[in-house]
């Protein structure tokens, strides 16, 4: 579009107070834009004033130096066709100024004169690149598809599969059932009684499984494929291509092979073909497959194996079961009167559960022991030995009222040995709450096996992806299919695809059935975005998506390769083939991309590098090193902003610069930089590893990586590799910022100003 700018800066807030406004707006004017003051933009006075000129001027460009881009976004918001930039000189500048000892009322009575000209050229810098910003950004077009399906696939006919497509189809939606049995309920229709779901939760509840089972098979928006499996998803939301087998019947898709983590490696960089496709392209057209717009993933569970702990005799002894096996019979009727419930395995693993084991194993040893006393009155002896008893929420409430219940007896201890005995079990623990050992003759054992999801060493989902088939990066995660847990529930790795039920962590039923409607609507909302072309989670609503100068593509495979999110596959000649509606917007592929030829509208390598170059860098003044900080905008940004509200004072040498993730950092800004005069260069970014917090998994760490790289390219030119740093930052660290930023500037104070400054 041919743009008409409008820059307006607000002196409101301290802004006014502690900056010299005539100098800021010559700082824009330098950059190319003239700038208007007003003593409060976000009030009916200054949004008049910019209304005005949209209306009368056709300003469809805004730059707003004012507060930061978090917060108030409604209000600078002036429609799709307007671009409006943000420049942050409240939280980034004016409220990191140090209160002098009279207090902050003195700072509003100082003169231009007396502004401190660290902080006033922080401030200019910032405008500067608001303006650039403006300058390189273009109003994005979405992405469109030609022809959009809305039908949902749930694959899993359990609880959570039931749930998910009863609610997408209340909502309008028809839904596929897709179960490899050969009828609906799953586990539950083995389950004698469920967990209370009403106060005062203290009385089990019969299991209604049947009624759910009825209303989905009595809806004329749910189809129900029983005896029947997913042998193959290919394409994207709104498009995915899925192809059907039965049960148990061979595919050319069948039987992936394991890989490891090196073979997976040269799988990804196109070294080695995937033993589980043949191929190396992992694009597909079949006739036969059946277009779902979104895929909901319930697959469920399986019990954990605990044969592995040879003392607690699963598998050798009689009477020792797991307490899934257990429940079948105790719906048989079959419960003896002595049962002991091992909650962990004891021996060398005292203070550790069975693996995969939570609160919904803890909730399973009570129902259980209420079984037995059911079952057998004054001659119930049902004892459940644990390291850990976790009932949250309501079901603390069941749980106390086990623990005054006769004939239930709950200790804490170890478990040393399962034996048989005269007659029945013998059962040694020590360390117990009394302080005593334990030696139990009983008639049963039941081992506390955990909910294993089916995503772990089974072809759950056959993606024809060029990551593979399944969920190959999953290795934090203990197999369950989640893309960051604790922000984005439901989410996987894999765009259009949800999770719910035991296939993301185990689970009561109650949970489950807020689970798969959590899902189901994920699913609903992946769909509507993709028909309005537009981006889901984290950056819900972004109407921009990568685009690819492909004439210069040298088909190196990094984009394809570092995508976290699977949204790249390869063409036939090996250059990456996008996939729209499964990016995220995260910009990782941009970083990644050594010929710079991935960009979006308004965020691109020419834009960013553009504004780092229009940060002003003395070359004359030892005493004013510059420090450029890229900055990721899910966690330290805000947190830079929260620590601005705290009025935490900041270091005037840094210049922060958002960028939407560590992984979108191309290696060429670090470059510019340091060419530039740059003294060091900062990047902050979400914390991975085994806690990863990353928005967009891994773009964190592959900034990281990268690093390494551009520290031996710094060696090379004679500057200290230790001029560029990343650290990792929780947005609950704003009270650590400024330590972590003085530490890193006092680190390049030491070593002096860029001996490329000034050329």
């Amino acid at each position: 579009m041919d743009k008409v700018y409008g820059a307006y800066l607000c002196t409101g807030c301290s802004i006014g107070d502690v900056l010299d406004v005539d100098a800021l707006k010559e700082a824009a004017s330098e950059t190319g834009m003239e700038m208007q003051d007003h003593a409060c933009l976000c009030g009916a006075e200054g949004q008049a004033l910019i209304k005005k000129d949209i209306e009368e001027k056709g300003v469809n460009t805004v730059v707003v130096c004012a507060c930061s881009p978090r917060v108030m976004q409604d209000t600078f918001n002036y429609g799709d066709g307007t671009i409006t930039i943000r420049g942050n000189l409240r939280e980034h500048v004016a409220w990191t100024a140090q209160p002098d000892e009279a207090g902050e009322e003195n700072q509003a009575e100082q003169s231009s004169d007396e502004v401190d000209e660290f902080l006033q050229e922080m401030g200019e810098d910032y405008v500067r690149m608001a303006v650039t910003r403006a300058q390189k950004s273009e109003v994005p077009e979405p992405y469109k598809m030609e022809q959009i399906t809305k039908k949902i696939l749930v694959m899993g006919g359990g609880i959570a599969g039931i749930t998910a497509a009863t609610e997408a189809a209340k909502a309008g939606y028809e839904v596929t059932i897709v179960e490899k049995t050969d009828k609906l309920g799953g586990k539950a229709l083995g389950w004698r009684k469920m967990f209370p779901t009403a106060y005062p939760y203290s009385e089990l509840e019969q299991p209604n499984i049947e009624q759910m089972i009825a209303e989905v098979t009595g809806n004329d928006k749910i189809s129900i494929k029983t005896e029947t499996e997913v042998a193959r998803i290919a394409g994207a939301p709104g498009e995915f291509g899925v192809t059907l087998k039965d049960a148990g019947a061979e595919s050319e898709w069948d039987a992936p092979a394991k890989v490891g983590v090196d073979e997976r490696d040269k799988i990804e960089k196109g070294e080695m073909e995937d033993p589980n496709t043949g191929l190396k392209v992992y694009t597909e057209a079949n006739p036969d497959a059946e277009l779902f717009g979104a895929v909901v993933l319930a697959t469920g569970w399986r019990p954990a194996d605990v044969s592995e702990y040879e003392h607690l005799g699963h598998g050798t002894l009689n009477n020792v079961v797991t307490n899934a096996e257990f429940e079948r019979l105790a719906k048989q009727g079959k419960v003896p009167a002595k049962v002991a419930f091992i909650q962990s395995p004891g021996s060398t693993d005292n203070d550790r559960d069975f693996p995969y084991c939570n609160s919904v194993t803890s909730m399973v040893a009570l129902k259980q022991a209420q079984y037995v006393c059911d079952d057998n009155g004054e001659n119930a002896q049902a004892y459940i030995l644990y390291q850990h008893m976790r009932t949250p929420g309501n079901t603390e409430l069941f749980y106390k009222g086990m623990q005054q219940r006769d004939g239930v007896f709950m200790t804490k201890a170890t478990v040393t040995k399962v034996e048989e005995a005269d007659s029945g079990l013998k059962v040694s623990a020590e360390k117990t709450l009394l302080g005593d050992d334990l030696e139990l003759v009983v008639d049963m054992v039941v081992l506390a096996a955990g909910m294993v999801p089916t995503t772990v060493d089974e072809p759950t989902i056959n993606l024809a992806y060029r990551q593979g088939p399944g969920f190959l990066d999953l290795d934090i995660s203990d197999g369950y299919a989640d893309s960051h847990f604790i922000c984005f529930p439901y989410e996987t790795r894999r765009t259009g695809v949800y999770t719910c039920g035991g296939v993301r962590k185990a689970e009561t039923m109650e949970e489950t059935i807020d689970d798969a409607t959590g899902a189901a609507l994920k699913a609903i909302q992946c769909i509507e975005s993709a028909d309005r072309g537009v981006s889901v989670h984290p950056r819900s609503g972004d109407q921009t998506y990568p685009d690819f100068f492909f004439q210069r593509c040298t088909q190196c495979k990094r984009c394809t390769e570092e995508c976290p999110f699977g949204a790249l596959d390869d063409d036939e000649k090996g250059t990456p083939l996008p996939n729209p509606t499964r990016c995220r917007r995260c910009g990782t592929c941009m970083g990644a991309c050594p010929e710079r030829i991935i960009g979006f509208a308004d965020y691109n390598v020419d834009m960013i590098g553009s504004m780092v170059k229009c940060i002003e860098v003395p070359d004359d003044d030892e005493d004013k090193l510059r420090i450029a900080v890229f900055v990721c905008e899910n966690d330290a940004y805000p947190a830079i902003d929260m620590s601005g509200m705290r009025r935490n004072k900041m270091n005037p040498l840094v210049r922060f610069i958002p960028v939407r993730c560590l992984g979108s950092v191309n290696m060429v800004w670090i470059k510019d930089a340091m060419s530039s005069g740059m003294d060091g260069v900062l990047l902050l970014g979400c914390r991975y590893g085994d806690d990863y917090q990353c928005h967009f998994v891994k773009g964190s760490e592959i900034a990281s990586k990268r690093m390494e790289n551009i520290g031996e390219t710094l060696g090379t030119l004679g500057l200290e590799p230790e001029r560029c740093g990343v650290e990792q930052i929780a947005i609950s660290d704003y009270d650590k910022i400024p330590g972590i930023i003085d530490e890193f500037v006092e680190s390049v104070i030491e070593m002096g100003p860029n001996p490329f400054k000034g050329f």
